[in-house]
């Protein structure tokens, strides 16, 4: 089979990044005796640098890690919501939704802690080894990529009037940085800088120095730029100015998690997904709603049965899924629940959103999921079309590419690291982009807007509730063999993200194997494809019942058999769906594998 690339294979460590330079970063680290963990930590790191539109460190990050002869985790870098962050507050200020943008929109910050946790649990390398990557691109500055220039130029009139601490960064002399062009942040560096000093300063030992620089990132000086400047009113989507209900007290209180995984066996594969605070059980559910015997693969039926069965797990992800509610997971993957579902899948196109009553319950739906918002029939302009969408709250005609009110799609990175001692490492980190809020001053990043993700409506899986986690799309896996973790792999995309990783599994899973490992390369390259029937997870939360978004290069037989069987086909360009990473290891050879998308010219894999 054609590939674009091919799949990597060696025996010494695999990175699968989707940027060139975090990958490359994340093998210096190994290359230098450090391990699969503090290669991703350094990797993810420098992705804040060289991806500052799709992440930041004041974000939020899932990691799947399975340590070499132990079973898989889950580390929660998900922070909740502050304990300010009630209903209540929200709706008294006249809103509905949470803003999209801004101060309000702000979880705690989980990214940093879930890194250090990672890093002081499971690596092996000091602090200032593995941050001195980002330092350095920071400071010394790293070739632009296009989407950082764009992102920018969408929301530079916001910049220069109302959040100019962030064009003093991202517009130095009134333009956005140009593709190819060195882009610094020196405020960031210096952050990085101090917390290494003060974090050494508190004693020689490894683990002693990050422990410090968590109390530092939750108390020390970090912690106070942080709440003071979430304490100030900025514009936001709503139009309106608003503060954050972030405090001090709430960034000392935090501390990553780790947790058991979600997990599903299928065809002698178990999958491995966060909880239902993610939408990874979602991925879950479309693999257990599948029949035993699949249509031929990539055909017509095959791709009409996936899509079906996707409606009905996202469905049940929006009555559902949630950490302000018990979540019947049982239920949800059992044999007898998905059997009585898989019945509702037809030859013909759903067009409703059917979530199911695990135990008998009755589901319940926020009232922006009961019926498509205005403006979103099919065909209509999808703001995001599922992933992070950013609106300036200044007035903006409408475009295809900001769309209305000058939304402009953002999302989000992903890395996976395999190394020779047998370890394994799937993260997805986001949050905190460069258009999500005002730069703090001094640190040289924006907090995160992960808030948006929850409903102003009590009694919801998904409510907006003081102390707990919103409902989050990051969503990496972890797949096993006779309960050996052997591949590690997602993908950014927002709501995307189990719908294009399920896609990729059943293609490595369907498929013939390449030499001696999986065909990774060939299973990122086969042309993608998403829907967009049920209400998007980011701000102005919108849906499009029936809608289809398909690769050109699906070929006319898979467009016209969906369009007959009542799908609303989109067809975009020919590698515009997807933005995979994965790695992999055969256990009984030890030999590792790689990959990594070719669509936007970004994504690597490394390795030897």
């Amino acid at each position: 089979m054609f590939t674009t690339r091919p799949t990597l294979q060696g025996t010494f460590g695999m990175a699968a990044t989707t940027h060139w330079l975090a990958s490359q970063s994340a093998m210096a680290v190994l290359e230098d005796g450090g391990n699969a963990f503090d290669a991703a930590v350094a990797a993810g790191f420098v992705l804040h640098v060289v991806e500052p539109h799709l992440n930041g460190p004041a974000g939020e990050v899932p990691i799947l890690l399975a340590p070499a002869g132990g079973p898989v985790r889950v580390l929660c870098g998900q922070g909740p919501a502050p304990a300010g962050a009630s209903i209540a507050h929200y709706t008294g200020l006249g809103l509905d939704l949470v803003p999209g943008t801004g101060p309000l929109a702000a979880a705690v910050p989980g990214a940093f802690d879930a890194w250090m946790l990672l890093l002081r649990d499971h690596g092996t390398r000091r602090l200032a080894d593995v941050l001195r990557y980002a330092i350095g691109y920071a400071e010394h500055g790293h070739p632009a990529v296009e989407r950082i220039g764009e992102t920018v130029a969408t929301v530079r009139d916001l910049f220069t009037t109302e959040w100019t601490t962030s064009a003093a960064l991202y517009l130095p002399d009134g333009r956005p940085a140009a593709p190819g062009a060195l882009l610094r942040n020196r405020p960031l560096a210096a952050t990085w800088r101090r917390l290494t000093a003060e974090a050494e300063a508190a004693g020689p030992g490894r683990e002693t120095q990050i422990d410090a620089a968590r109390r530092i990132w939750r108390e020390g000086f970090i912690a106070d730029a942080l709440a003071d400047f979430a304490a100030r009113p900025a514009m936001d989507t709503s139009g309106e100015r608003h503060a954050s209900t972030l405090t001090g007290d709430d960034l000392a209180a935090y501390t990553a998690t780790y947790e058991d995984p979600v997990t599903h066996d299928w065809n002698g594969w178990t999958v491995a997904k966060a909880g239902p605070w993610s939408q990874g059980p979602a991925f879950l559910q479309q693999l257990a709603l599948l029949p035993g015997t699949l249509p031929p693969y990539g055909g017509p039926e095959y791709v009409h049965t996936l899509i079906e069965g996707c409606k009905l797990a996202m469905a049940d992800r929006e009555a559902w899924y949630g950490d302000a509610a018990d979540v019947p997971v049982t239920t949800l993957l059992g044999d007898a629940y998905n059997a009585a579902r898989r019945a509702l899948i037809t030859d013909t196109a759903s067009h409703e959103l059917r979530p199911g009553s695990p135990d008998g319950r009755t589901p319940r739906l926020a009232r922006h999921a009961r019926a498509a918002a205005p403006g979103t029939a099919a065909g209509a302009w999808s703001p995001g079309a599922g992933e992070p969408t950013v609106g300036t709250g200044l007035p903006r005609a409408a475009d295809p590419v900001t769309g209305p009110d000058g939304a402009t799609r953002g999302d989000t990175c992903h890395l996976d690291i395999a190394d020779r001692w047998g370890n394994l490492v799937s993260a997805t980190p986001s949050g905190g982009w460069l258009q999500s809020n005002p730069v703090v001053p001094g640190l040289g990043f924006p907090l995160g807007t992960r808030l948006q993700m929850t409903w102003l409506e009590e009694g919801l899986p998904g409510s907006l509730t003081p102390g707990r986690r919103p409902r989050t799309t990051l969503t990496p896996s972890m797949a096993l063999r006779d309960g050996v973790p052997v591949m590690a792999f997602g993908t950014p995309g927002g709501d995307q993200q189990d719908q294009w990783q399920v896609h990729f599994f059943l293609a490595v899973a369907l498929r013939e194997r390449v030499r001696s490992g999986l065909d990774l390369q060939g299973a990122i390259d086969a042309p993608n494809w998403h829907n967009d029937s049920f209400p998007g997870s980011f701000h102005p939360r919108t849906m499009r019942p029936g809608a289809v978004t398909v690769e050109s290069r699906i070929g006319p037989d898979v467009i016209d058999g969906l369009r007959r069987r009542g799908h609303h086909v989109t067809v975009g360009g020919p590698w515009s769906e997807g933005r995979l990473c994965a790695v992999a290891r055969d256990p009984e050879t030890g030999v590792l594998s790689a990959a990594a998308n070719p669509r936007g010219m970004q994504g690597y894999a490394v390795g030897r």
